[in-house]
């Protein structure tokens, strides 16, 4: 057995392939348009994964977008994507000089929570070891739910 990607829905592809792809760093490797099916899959690989997928198509986050609208409601049940970062300071203000909510603030200087433009829960980690506690993060509030 071995992981080969998550699959979440979306309901702006635009806007999802900008935030994982503009805002992550992540590199679109993969694109399915279904006529057929009505669907388009888009297949985002982090930069460190890249040569994996080009081997063996994994691992991924596959962005499903459906043709016809419809409205996704999520639930604490589906859990969270997580992501490891080099910077967790630089990388979470870089999202919020982009106008990304920091729902859970890197206060520890490990780990932070943020959503997608579709709601999906986004831990991000600090690589390696914690980085000192550091203002603005330290004192900042946690905003809504993650």
């Amino acid at each position: 057995m071995r992981y080969l990607h998550t699959m979440v829905r979306v309901s702006d592809l635009d806007q999802s392939v900008h935030f994982y792809g503009t805002l992550f760093g992540m590199k679109e490797l993969r694109r399915v348009d279904s006529e057929k099916g009505r669907f388009t899959l888009v297949f985002m690989v982090a930069d460190e994964d890249v040569d994996s997928f080009e081997r063996s198509r994994s691992p991924a986050v596959e962005l499903t977008y459906n043709w016809d609208p419809e409205e996704y409601t999520g639930g604490r049940n589906f859990g969270h994507l997580a992501y490891e970062v080099d910077d967790i300071y630089g990388f979470c203000q870089h999202l919020m000089d982009n106008g990304i909510t920091i729902n859970r603030p890197p206060r520890d200087g490990r780990m932070a929570f943020v959503r997608s433009p579709d709601g999906i829960s986004i831990e991000l980690l600090q690589k390696g070891e914690a980085k000192e506690a550091a203002e603005p993060w330290a004192s900042m509030p946690n905003t809504g739910t993650w």
